[in-house]
């Protein structure tokens, strides 16, 4: 069952940044909800919460220093997320509890030769020399998977550079050809990568670079996302090819692109008010290929989106995407995997947003108009009470930032959180309800606990497994990862 299937009385109270009554989570229960949320360094509208996560980071590693290492991992492969992998492995490496783990975590999260030096410059801008034994192993190990191609790609001119690496950890070279790599490396006489950044750079953005890149295959898939504007720009010929990469299947789930990251394509094509139906298909296509392994969900579903204030907020300073556009996408694509669904958003109100899913995703999404305001997560709750509708499910996509004003009350009793609502709806209408919160934000309190609820969160499309799973009484999101690598 859930982990988080206790008992209302278990419960502790709290308030969250609004001053609403809220639930205190364990800090293992906040520390998940905050990484796989994190963009690290990125303010939220709530401020930096950085040296919140560190905190929690470094409390957690005292007594679950396996569990850190763990989650490490499956932030890197399964949330694609690397900053914060790169924070938490620096973060074990530094405590007595946690080096153990350092070495293995580190040949799983490393997957391209900037990993290895983001790592260090962390460590050492954070607490200087001597680096660690468990962080040199780790590197040294991982330095050997990398082809002359990547380590040239990745050469850059930054305060921790490869061969500072190369110098430090001093890698067992496998044989002479690998050897005599690392020496050119050393002597920068590494050959120049042939890149689509390169050729751009010496030959211009044109139709015709573009045209022989397409047709050669040098554009990897988030490459061509980013430079789909450019691309059509161009007036290149060879759409065709584009098309057919965007949505061939193999490459859509290989390359696991953040669901927002087809959105945020679609929007800068839209705001410009270029390209054709073809490009719109493909993005929908392949943002439906992307979401191919997830379980649909039985019976009839209530999915709520946060539009707030709080809500409206860029996911980072790189950009225009708010959160709430993110709960937005989210929200269509729960109603696509759905049997039946009933779709709404509230901020200080109520909107429904009544959505076919025959309709694209990113269609559907776009067609969804995102406000501010206060935060009454209490208005999809009370709505299914009003209209006595039965649903099997609720999903709220929210970073539960209730404000106080809007906290449940009986007007017999002291404020209560929201729950309070679910368990008058268990008693007058499904007392099998399940409550699926998924978290946006990660400011460590939620609005629910008990019986049938399952806190989750996260921006990939992969947090809606955890929806079936934990109905099936499989798996949860903290259950997943306590036993995802170390066991």
């Amino acid at each position: 069952m859930s982990k988080f299937n206790l008992g209302i009385a278990k419960a502790g109270k709290t308030v969250n940044n609004e001053g609403a009554i809220a639930y205190s989570m364990s800090d293992k229960e906040k520390l998940v909800t905050q990484v796989l949320t994190s963009f690290f360094n990125e303010n939220k509208f709530y401020g930096d919460n950085s040296q919140d996560i560190l905190n929690t980071v470094r409390n957690v590693i005292k007594n679950e220093a396996a569990f850190v290492a763990n989650l490490c991992i499956f932030a890197r492969k399964e949330m694609h997320l690397r900053t914060i992998s790169h924070v938490l492995v620096s973060e074990l490496a530094k405590s007595t509890e946690g080096k153990e783990y350092v070495r293995r975590t580190l040949n799983e999260i490393i997957e391209r030769p900037d990993d290895m030096t983001e790592v260090l410059a962390y460590y050492i801008n954070t607490y200087g020399k001597p680096i660690p034994n468990s962080i040199k192993k780790g590197l040294a190990d991982s330095f050997g998977k990398f082809d002359e191609y990547q380590l040239a790609k990745y050469n850059r001119k930054n305060a921790v550079k490869l061969k500072d690496i190369l110098c430090l950890v001093h890698p067992k070279a496998k044989d002479e050809i690998q050897n005599d790599l690392w020496k050119r490396l050393l002597e920068d006489r590494l050959e120049t990568p042939v890149t689509w950044e390169t050729e751009l750079s010496l030959k211009g953005n044109t139709k015709e670079v573009w045209e022989r890149l397409i047709d050669e295959n040098r554009l990897g898939y988030m490459a061509m996302m980013r430079n789909l504007r450019n691309i059509i720009k161009s007036g290149a010929s060879n759409m065709d090819k584009v098309y057919e990469y965007l949505t061939d299947e193999e490459r859509v789930l290989k390359n696991k692109q953040l669901p927002f990251r087809y959105y945020s394509a679609y929007k800068v094509l839209r705001n410009e008010g270029i390209g054709t139906s073809k490009i719109y298909d493909a993005l929908e296509i392949a943002i439906k290929i992307s979401t191919k392994n997830i379980d649909r969900l039985p019976g009839k579903t209530l999915i709520a989106a946060d539009v707030s204030g709080s809500m409206n907020f860029p996911v980072s300073a790189k950009s225009d995407l708010t959160c709430a556009e993110v709960a937005v996408l989210m929200l269509s694509i729960a109603n696509y995997i759905c049997e039946e669904s009933i779709t709404m958003t509230f901020d200080d109100n109520l909107y429904a947003c009544n959505l076919s899913t025959q309709n694209g995703i990113i269609a559907n999404a776009n067609s969804i108009k995102v406000n501010g305001g206060g935060t009454d997560i209490t208005l999809p709750l009370r709505y299914l009470l009003d209209k006595r509708i039965f649903v099997d499910r609720i999903i709220l996509l929210s970073d539960n930032e209730i404000n106080a004003v809007y906290t449940y009350d009986t007007g017999r009793d002291k404020p209560k959180t929201c729950q309070a609502l679910v368990e008058r709806y268990k008693k007058w209408i499904n007392p099998n309800v399940w409550v699926h919160a998924i978290d946006m934000q990660g400011y460590g309190t939620q609005q629910f606990k008990g019986q049938n609820v399952n806190i989750i969160a996260g921006w990939s499309e992969r947090v809606f497994d955890f929806i079936s799973s934990v109905e099936q009484g499989i798996d949860t999101l903290i259950g997943k990862i306590s036993g995802y690598y170390f066991k």
